[in-house]
């Protein structure tokens, strides 16, 4: 028995350089259910101060279809709700991300969004990846077609654990501890 060899496995790295070459030494990718999380609470936030602002009017008329009954009056009323929706959550997503380098529910889960490599975002990639988490906000086929379809996306090896807006902006959900120093000093 004290003859035996001992053998360690030497594994090729962390499951980010397994799947992304350009990935940094000991990056992490974030787990599904941690974005699912991060997004929920973000959206969660964003629905309360709304609610607070339009003393609960808006969230009850989202899904009013009995305005379009009403005349055009009630149908711009209808699609006024869903603009200030969506604009106010396209404004969070992006300025948080221009401020913190992440949202607030990213930031509470310790996600950070960073390029293929592990570098930091830059500015103007926070307003197209902004714009594009929209789609997750419309109603039916936003959570059963994009949302679906996307978090199987991130548990996917071979589509590299990434969701559709994530290879659109050259993107990657990363664990923040264990992102480079130089990256981790940028994220507040």
């Amino acid at each position: 028995m004290a003859d035996d060899v001992v053998e360690v496995y030497q594994g090729g790295g962390t499951l980010a350089q397994a799947v992304l070459r350009s990935a940094p030494e000991g990056m992490l990718i974030a787990p599904v259910w941690k974005r699912i999380a991060a997004f929920m609470l973000d959206v969660l936030l964003i629905s309360i101060v709304l609610s607070f602002i339009t003393r609960f009017q808006l969230t009850g008329n989202l899904l009013n279809f009995e305005l379009f009954k009403g005349g055009l009056e009630y149908i711009l009323f209808f699609f006024s709700n869903w603009m200030i929706l969506l604009t106010s959550h396209w404004l969070y997503w992006k300025y948080t991300g221009r401020s913190f380098g992440r949202s607030l529910g990213q930031r509470a889960f310790r996600i950070a969004i960073v390029h293929d490599n592990g570098t930091v975002l830059e500015l103007h990639h926070w307003g197209p990846r902004a714009f594009g988490k929209l789609a997750y906000l419309l109603p039916i086929i936003g959570p059963l077609w994009f949302g679906l379809r996307d978090s199987l996306a991130a548990r996917s090896k071979n589509l590299e654990y990434r969701t559709s807006l994530d290879k659109k902006n050259h993107t990657v959900a990363a664990v923040d501890w264990s992102l480079p120093i130089e990256a981790r000093q940028k994220l507040r």
